[in-house]
């Protein structure tokens, strides 16, 4: 389960991935594009927050795929793939990665899709009272193992081809597509 905060983070998310974007080769050429939602997994241990967040064009032609994974300090070796550091209101100093370079998302990714398994469970302690909220993505795992061994491959653009059975699908407002292959 994904425990929520209401917090303020400086900079934004949405900052830290406009700031981020141009410099990703796979990211040459794309419109202007607003956030659509997320959906999360959990960590076993706790420690490391795991999201993917969709962003889509104006005109609804193209959504981007932009996993993070939010930690309490640095992960060794992953310079290359920081996407920034984060002032969380709540949980203090948060360096920002993109996913696929994280040990912990791609352990959690693959047991998703293996296990046909889907998001955590997103909720927010108010008064001591847990709610839920309901996540803008869905993701589910197709249940199968790669067939080419557990190599993750995660889909930027969505509607990009995919030649593999082991995915991860997620569902949106207004859509639906891959997110994520084992091969």
């Amino acid at each position: 389960m994904a425990l929520l905060h209401h917090a303020t983070i400086v900079p934004s998310k949405r900052e830290l991935i406009g700031a981020w974007l141009p410099g990703q080769t796979w990211a040459a050429g794309l419109p202007e594009l607003a956030p659509i939602g997320g959906y999360r997994f959990d960590d076993p241990a706790g420690e490391v927050g795991m999201e993917g967040i969709l962003l889509r064009s104006e005109d609804g032609a193209v959504t981007v795929h932009v996993p993070l994974t939010y930690r309490a300090a640095p992960l060794d070796g992953a310079e290359a793939h920081l996407v920034g550091t984060t002032e969380h209101s709540v949980l203090g100093t948060r360096w920002v990665y993109d996913a696929p370079a994280d040990p912990v998302f791609e352990a959690a990714l693959t047991e998703v899709i293996t296990s046909g398994g889907t998001g955590a469970e997103e909720y927010f302690e108010e008064d001591g009272v847990r709610r839920t909220r309901e996540p803008a993505v869905t993701v589910v795992g197709s249940g199968v193992a790669g067939g080419g061994g557990d190599e993750v491959s995660v889909v930027r653009v969505v509607g990009e081809p995919v030649d593999s059975e082991a995915v991860l699908t997620g569902t949106w407002a207004g859509g639906s597509g891959v997110l994520a292959a084992l091969g």
